[in-house]
């Protein structure tokens, strides 16, 4: 919901059947078992957070290495403060590189570095090893293929709402 939009009365709102309130469920958990296997595996093999993985592997699969950081923050659904935290971690590991944007001098475009694109091979075959063993293992093709539209379309709505990195800023002594 926008941060604009006004909030819902819980009395008018009618509650979740029970088969949607399964689907939900059974997402948020799928999503929070996942995240925790793929979380140990990447700080196991690499010393990396799961965002910190998201920013590299997105860097690494970038044409140049490169990106803005508000593109980055967008689509990794992080804060730009979060974002610019991280960005340092990853450059004091000498994984990134931080640069005045070529196109716009207040931007900060952020590059993955050679040490970065080797961390990133050090820990893709324990993450693919990850993903196939607990998501994977239990689908076939069918599976994969009947799951594929549904979440691409829940994506894609929720992704018509500005993250919350693209929202304008709010001034602190605005009136």
């Amino acid at each position: 919901m926008p941060a604009d939009a006004p909030a819902a009365d819980p009395a008018e709102t009618p509650g979740l059947n029970p088969a949607e309130l399964g689907v939900y469920f059974s997402l948020i958990e799928v999503s929070s078992l996942l995240r925790h296997a793929v979380e140990q595996q990447l700080r196991e093999a690499g010393g990396l957070s799961y965002v910190q993985f998201q920013l590299l592997a997105t860097l690494g699969d970038s044409p140049h290495g490169s990106q803005r950081m508000t593109t980055l923050a967008d689509g990794v659904v992080y804060s730009r403060s979060g974002l610019t935290h991280q960005a340092g971690l990853l450059e004091k590991m000498g994984l990134v590189t931080r640069a005045p944007s070529p196109d716009d001098e207040r931007g900060v475009t952020l590059t993955i570095t050679a040490r970065g694109r080797e961390v990133l091979a050090a820990v893709f075959p324990g993450h693919i090893e990850v993903l196939r063993a607990l998501f994977l293992a239990p689908l076939d093709a069918d599976d994969i293929a009947a799951l594929a539209g549904p979440l691409d379309r829940v994506r894609t709505h929720m992704r018509q709402i500005p993250p919350r990195s693209a929202a304008p800023r709010r001034r602190k002594n605005a009136d």
